[in-house]
């Protein structure tokens, strides 16, 4: 089966860029581009054949590292490989924490998109871009206190992220019920679940707990 690779990204022009470089590594690959967060949610929810998502951490609809750990949550099999323009000296390691395969800088060259690419395919694993290996960081020490947190919100369904960030956004339940589609007592019920997963006590802790792992930071 030819692979599908989904394109994350609202710069049409860095989209086509990527494009063609897949199309040069990967000629029979399938094609899809999303310009806002939501968009990819959407298609990687309904495309059941996606092999990898190319993502920009910088985007509609994203804060910090919640696109990673979005998708991550919609499609946990398919690896997800950030290009962003990030300079933050942590970037690489706090994606691979939330989802990522691996972290590649916007400005890299052909080569380097080529074997990350090639890497992030790779069913058998393996670094693609900087940074370290997330195994590896997690065999250097037991997980801290952030880690554990991380982890738990980087576990937490897709539903349950969106009402998480709409909670960040500042709305109230009826507001995140009326974008999401749902009851304002699913919402609510939603948020006892996001609650007791985090270990906090109400909607602001949770807020909180989501702002200190970067989940609002501008990147």
């Amino acid at each position: 089966m030819n692979p599908t690779v989904l394109i994350a990204d609202d710069h049409p022009l860095f989209r086509q860029a990527l494009a063609m470089a897949l199309a040069t590594i990967i000629p029979e690959a399938r094609i899809m581009e999303a310009g806002t967060l939501a968009a990819a949610s959407r298609l990687a929810a309904d495309t059941p054949d996606l092999s990898l998502i190319t993502l920009d951490l910088k985007m509609p609809g994203a804060v910090g590292y919640s696109g990673i750990a979005l998708l991550h949550a919609e499609r946990p099999a398919v690896p997800i490989l950030v290009v962003s323009g990030a300079d933050n000296a942590n970037a690489a390691d706090e994606a691979r924490a939330f989802g990522a395969v691996g972290f590649l800088r916007k400005d890299a060259d052909l080569p380097q998109i080529e074997a990350a690419i090639r890497a992030a395919l790779d069913p058998a694993g393996g670094k693609a871009g900087g940074g370290q290996d997330a195994a590896a960081l997690k065999a250097q020490s037991s997980p801290s206190p952030v880690e554990r947190v991380r982890g738990t919100v980087a576990g937490l369904t897709p539903t349950q992220l969106k009402v998480l960030l709409a909670v960040l956004e500042g709305k109230l339940n009826k507001q995140i019920a009326y974008d999401l589609g749902m009851s304002a007592a699913t919402v609510k019920a939603h948020m006892t679940a996001i609650m007791r997963k985090l270990d906090v006590q109400n909607r602001t802790q949770a807020a909180l707990a989501a702002r200190s792992l970067g989940l609002d930071l501008a990147i």
